[in-house]
């Protein structure tokens, strides 16, 4: 890779307006000391030391995009309920923008509660729901992101999907045709459930187990062919423009209509790769809003994801941190 000015390219993350949709959640740890099982039942007593909540799902692609310096607005649907009055404290204190999240009666905001003794996690307790949006809460979030393409501008917006019912079909499809029309880059990380719904999606970011369960794959070798076979058999489907293929300790693999390219992960000290694909698709959406550049995108989410992974549990991209390294490793 030639020399490249990351300074100016970090920089430009400052005037880069994104938006997020899909399923926000409430993360919540609870930590404690066991000394005695209970005389009630054979289960440990948990004496409860701290409590903390933090922003996940896809809340923590928005996080990892304001952590870069981007202006970052959620758009979701939460329940009305005391987690969704928590959860917007956190992303407001974060500096995401939460004038498009929408609350209803119907739902409740998803809490995945984590009881955690001597650094395990004992227990999660997971308060959601996870059927798909009523009719009237999806043309409600139609009109929001509507509202808000029209008057924000922002020049991308990522589909979070974790399979909580906010990105229906029918979002997903109309969501992708307002951007269209509007000129917004659209990116996706998606899941099992509406795998195929993301047809003419600007980058369709899945990771390689997601790959073969959408296509039915028993795929053991991960080389350049069976990717660029994978790639074909998703353009197919899809008619999007880059598939960008996360494939955990290997790397990544990015293909569009003229280019493709397996790039190996860095050496790290790998101690938690939970949130890293959060991380992947928020710098490759604003690396790639920023410059058009396919193998930048990929080499710079590449490093971010691996950095991640070198913290325990679920932490946002750290803006100079990854400046180093793309210094360093992208000569």
């Amino acid at each position: 890779m030639a020399v490249f000015d990351f300074d100016k390219l970090f920089a430009q993350f400052e005037g880069i307006k994104v938006g997020v949709i899909g399923d926000v959640m409430l993360d919540t740890y609870w930590w404690g000391h066991v000394d005695r099982i209970s005389p009630e039942a054979p289960v440990p007593v948990v004496a409860l030391d701290k409590k903390e909540h933090r922003i996940g799902g896809a809340g923590n692609v928005a996080l990892n995009l304001v952590s870069l310096g981007a202006q970052v607005t959620a758009l979701s649907v939460t329940g009305r309920d005391d987690d969704s009055v928590l959860l917007k404290g956190l992303f407001d204190q974060a500096g995401i923008n939460t004038s498009f999240l929408l609350s209803s009666a119907s739902r409740i905001t998803t809490n995945k509660v984590r009881i955690i003794s001597r650094n395990q996690q004992m227990m999660r307790l997971d308060s959601e729901t996870t059927r798909d949006l009523s009719a009237e809460d999806e043309l409600a979030v139609l009109q929001m992101v509507e509202k808000y393409i029209v008057t924000e501008k922002p020049q991308a917006i990522v589909l979070e999907d974790y399979n909580k019912g906010v990105l229906t079909e029918k979002v997903i499809r109309e969501v992708i045709a307002l951007c269209k029309k509007h000129k917004v880059i659209t990116t996706v990380d998606p899941k099992r459930k509406n795998f195929f719904a993301y047809a003419g999606v600007d980058i369709f970011k899945p990771n390689m187990k997601e790959v073969k369960d959408g296509l039915n794959l028993l795929v053991e070798d991960v080389n350049i062919d069976t990717l660029t076979d994978i790639h074909n058999q998703l353009q197919e489907r899809l008619g999007h423009h880059i598939s960008f293929i996360t494939l955990s300790e290997k790397g990544v693999f990015y293909h569009n209509h003229d280019a493709s390219r397996i790039i190996p992960s860095h050496l790290r000290n790998i101690a938690d790769v939970s949130g890293a694909g959060d991380t992947v698709i928020a710098v490759a959406s604003l690396v790639y809003t920023a410059t058009k550049s396919i193998d930048l995108m990929a080499e710079v989410a590449n490093i971010a994801g691996g950095l991640v992974c070198e913290e325990v549990g679920t932490v946002a991209i750290d803006k100079e941190k990854l400046l180093e390294e793309c210094k360093l490793l992208l000569k």
